[in-house]
């Protein structure tokens, strides 16, 4: 299953990553902010799924 949640997460963090092109394209400061938020939520939680696996090793 961690497969699966590390490529939601990095799903998480690539959509994030287009939410903020889009919202600096278009000027839509809140957008940006948005896809920002969602990048920083799908690092974060890449890295609990990497803490998890360090400690089933």
């Amino acid at each position: 299953m961690s497969f699966i949640d590390k490529a939601k997460n990095a799903a998480q963090k690539a959509l994030g990553g287009a939410k903020a092109k889009t919202g600096d394209l278009t000027g839509d400061k809140d957008l940006k902010a948005e896809g920002k938020n969602d990048q920083a939520k799908g690092s974060l939680k890449n890295a609990g799924e990497n803490v998890k696996d360090a400690f089933k090793s």
